[in-house]
């Protein structure tokens, strides 16, 4: 979907309909005061005091319905300028509009409104010429929201819609977007039932259900045997940690917003965890280690929890539970290099096998006229951000530069990936370390005999396995591939008096091939119980009928076409297992 908010003429013809909108609410609702209009990616959005009145979805067409009555009439949208006090005035009933005025640098003494027939807003602009420009739209929702975004202030009605310059754009956006609602991962995940979540639980807490483990087991299965290979040690560690602990590693200090509360026991407090650094750090700091020694990776695919804001929580996209893809790798300075190459391959090997193209690299740095929130060491901060420069250069990667992006502790290479549903996020990441290694006072005997400090790069390939599989969801829109899906063979015999047998021979034997097999036994149509499979998108529907027990074969219809293909028992395993072992 185009990003409205990026393309010039989009936005100010969506600005434009928000402030048609606000005069199609104020004819319908008089007593209607407004907060703000802005543009956002997806279009536009007001929001709206309206007492006790509320708008529901089915409003919106009575709106939109006036919204098109005052673009037909075609009154010109005219700019006109007033000084502050003159603004005052004329917003004298609206404390929103007074709000946004007291607001104003006192040197704007200038300020400017539009007015298109019996409304004038407050608005910097520009729009268009005329609301008779105005004719592709639709309203597409409305939401509560609260007064500057602060849970104590009032809530205020939201209203989205959307609009462009002609009436197939909008239908095509209209598609897109109707094609994100059904690519949703909350939505998969419900259908398919993945997994689940309960507000008696725990916002930001989901469940996963038998299917959706079976998911999220093979991804912790792929990566660890990935990592196993490039000679990573993995471990386990607690999910809580004193506070002491987070105090030593800094993120007390730094990152205590995000955490859950602390929890006073027998005079010790301690917290969940938000990551998994400092645990790795004392693992390090068991016994001491040789130059020899390092590189030492330490990984774990690890429980960890973040006090992420209620409008922020999002299915298993970003919860207040989630499991890393961590791991946390102790090198000498000259190793630095090397290391950080092989994580980069790692993750691009990765992206290979899920084949993901549609991804960016970035470069996060400190920001140097912001420091408080970052560990106080400049020439520690040069370093590091000139070493991840360097490396990147020589890796020949396209990068862009973010100030402010950092870690606490140090630079660090994000790749942020653009998902089928939403905005850009980030799903694989490298930090370069140099300053928990010292908080812990780490050592390691050099070639000399001196103890030295290593440097830690932290690493995680597919960032958390829940957000992971959110993006791999979206992506294939639920139809996970043949070695990733929770169930890969349903086996449907045509006639239960006569197939029955036959079908449970194959299941069994599918079984004991390991393959994940159901036997869709009900006493339903054939057909009907094909929809089913075909609704639960299992990539292999094996139907058997007489034929299929005479002659011993197997036939199927693959997710995704209409042809069914029949293949000997042998034929059809090999097909399987070169397409699991491929992972096409």
């Amino acid at each position: 979907m185009i990003n409205i908010k990026e393309d010039e003429k989009l936005s100010i013809l969506n600005h434009s309909c928000a402030h048609l909108l606000a005069q199609a609410v104020k004819h319908l609702y008089p007593h209607a005061m407004f907060w703000v209009g802005p543009v956002i990616e997806e279009g536009f959005y007001y929001d709206i005091d309206l007492g006790d009145s509320v708008i529901t979805d089915e409003d919106l067409t009575r709106i939109e319905k006036e919204m098109k009555k005052i673009a037909k009439d075609g009154k010109r949208i005219v700019r006109h300028e007033i000084s502050k006090k003159e603004a005052l005035e004329q917003f004298q009933d609206d404390p929103y509009k007074i709000d946004l005025i007291n607001r104003m640098d006192e040197k704007e003494v200038v300020i400017s409104c539009y007015t298109q027939g019996d409304f004038t807003d407050l608005c910097r602009g520009p729009h268009v010429e005329s609301v008779k420009e105005l004719k592709h739209f639709k309203l597409l929702k409305t939401s509560g929201a609260y007064w500057k975004g602060d849970s104590k202030n009032k809530m205020l009605q939201r209203i989205y819609g959307v609009c462009f310059f002609t009436e197939e754009d909008l239908q095509a956006h209209l598609q897109a977007l109707e094609d994100a609602k059904m690519r949703d991962h909350r939505k998969l995940g419900k259908d398919l039932e993945l997994f689940m979540s309960d507000d008696l639980v725990g916002r930001g807490l989901p469940m996963f259900l038998p299917k959706g483990y079976i998911v999220w087991e093979q991804l912790e299965n792929y990566i660890k045997e990935k990592e196993k290979k490039l000679g990573y040690l993995h471990v386990m560690t607690p999910c809580v940690g004193s506070v002491e602990l987070y105090k030593t590693s800094g993120h007390w200090d730094h990152y205590k917003e995000n955490m859950f509360p602390a929890m006073e026991v027998d005079g010790e407090a301690f917290v969940l965890r938000p990551m998994n650094c400092p645990h790795h750090m004392m693992i390090y700091a068991n016994k001491l280690h040789s130059y020899k020694d390092l590189p030492i990776r330490i990984g774990e695919i690890a429980h960890d929890f973040r006090y992420e804001a209620s409008g922020a929580v999002k299915g298993i996209e970003r919860g207040r539970h989630f499991c890393q893809n961590d791991a946390h790798l102790f090198v000498t300075p000259e190793q630095i290099k090397e290391e950080f190459k092989n994580v980069v391959d790692l993750i691009f090997d990765v992206y290979k096998d899920f084949h993901i193209t549609n991804y960016r690299c970035v470069l996060s740095l400190r920001d140097p006229n912001d420091k408080e929130k970052y560990h106080p060491d400049d020439e520690m901060w040069d370093k590091a951000e000139n070493e991840l420069r360097e490396v990147l250069t020589e890796l020949g990667i396209e990068y862009t530069e973010e100030i402010g992006e950092a870690a606490f502790y140090g630079p660090k290479l994000d790749v942020n990936v653009r998902p089928a549903v939403g905005n850009e996020y980030t799903l694989s990441t490298c930090q370069l370390d140099f300053c928990l290694p010292a908080k812990f006072d780490l050592k390691y005997v050099d070639s000399d005999g001196v103890k030295k400090t290593p440097v830690v790069l932290h690493r995680a390939i597919l960032g958390s396995l829940d957000r992971f599989m959110a993006y791999i969801l979206e992506e294939t829109k639920g139809a996970l591939p043949l070695w990733l899906s929770p169930v890969q063979v349903t086996i449907l015999p045509v006639n239960n008096d006569y197939h029955l047998t036959y079908a449970k021979e194959i299941y069994e034997w599918l079984r004991e091939q390991n393959i994940r097999v159901e036997l869709d036994d009900r006493e339903e149509k054939v057909g009907y119980r094909m929809r089913e499979s075909v609704l639960q998108k299992i990539p292999y529907t094996l139907i058997l009928g007489q034929k299929e027990v005479d002659q011993k074969v197997i036939s199927f219809r693959k997710y995704g076409t209409e042809e069914t293909i029949t293949l000997s028992k042998e034929e059809f395993l090999n097909h399987l297992e070169k397409e699991i072992k491929e992972k096409q």
